[in-house]
């Protein structure tokens, strides 16, 4: 039943949390791949992804709670679903310079920033390992970007920062919820009036481009890689601590850029493993220390 327990057995909340990832992942690639090659616009890529998402999240949450269109929406907010969008428009338009694990290492690494640096703000009282944690990964990020020969994009990597600052608050806006699930949902359905402004600014002034495969891609990316991905990592997080909670989401990095070396032939360039030591390492490094104990 979807939205029920993974039960106590560890082994299917490893299966769970290991294919929600590879789905995270795999919206690198995908978009990497539709975008790379010109098969579609980034806005258009953008408007199907987040109506095909809601096409398959809408009959789910129907399934398992019961809701309609009209009563799931009640669960989002107007604020959440412009951040959802914020993410996936800046996610597209980025992927059409930066590679699949470029992008996803700068992705990631802004979204716990972003999350580390407000616990900071609200007066979480950390260990002196996610001082050392959240600096070493914001060294990471400023070195992947800083100019030189194999520095990405710049236009690709500020658009990459933008997205990650848009999950970032969507994330926190939606953590602790009655019902990320529902809550998910409504933000996709809630997203569609912003898409819709996008892609008639697309048709009005750039024309837009699509093919039969950059539709597929797109696809793939809202109703498999988004809607079935969320689906299954809502499934999995009650059942893990904050800190494996955040540990885990460091894995797309890898793996999108396995895959960009595989699918797309992506170079694996020696500023990039460095960077990457440093902002998985230090992620890691904050979110398993524990936090000092207020008096």
């Amino acid at each position: 039943m979807i939205g029920g327990s993974l039960g106590t057995g560890k082994t299917p909340l490893v299966v769970v949390t290991t294919l929600a990832m590879t789905a995270f992942a795999a919206n690198s690639v995908l978009a990497r791949l539709a975008l790379a090659d010109d098969d579609i616009d980034p806005g258009t890529y953008t408007s199907i992804r987040l109506a095909t998402g809601t096409l398959m999240l809408l009959p789910l949450i129907f399934l398992s709670r019961g809701l309609g269109p009209a009563d799931a929406a009640k669960s989002g907010s107007w604020v959440s679903a412009a951040s959802l969008f914020v993410y996936a428009a800046g996610f597209s338009y980025a992927y059409v310079t930066l590679g699949a694990g470029t992008g996803a290492l700068i992705l990631f690494g802004v979204v716990q920033a972003v999350i580390l640096g407000t616990a900071l703000v609200r007066g979480e009282r950390p260990g002196w390992g996610t001082y050392v944690g959240l600096t070493a990964a914001l060294a990471g990020l400023v070195y992947l970007v800083a100019p030189g020969v194999s520095a990405p994009d710049p236009t690709g990597s500020v658009l990459m920062v933008l997205a990650g600052a848009g999950w970032a608050v969507y994330t926190l806006r939606g953590r602790g919820g009655p019902d990320p699930l529902a809550a998910t949902g409504a933000n996709f359905l809630l997203s569609l009036p912003f898409c819709v402004a996008l892609f008639v600014l697309v048709i009005t002034f750039d024309g837009g481009r699509v093919s039969a495969h950059g539709i597929l891609l797109a696809t793939a990316s809202g109703a498999l890689a988004s809607g079935l991905g969320y689906t299954l990592w809502y499934l999995a997080l009650p059942l893990l601590t904050r800190a494996q909670a955040g540990v885990i989401q460091l894995s797309p990095v890898p793996l999108a850029a396995a895959g960009g070396l595989l699918l797309l032939g992506e170079p694996l360039t020696a500023r990039l493993a460095a960077a990457t030591v440093l902002i998985l390492g230090g992620v890691a490094l904050a979110v398993v220390t524990p936090d000092r104990r207020t008096n």
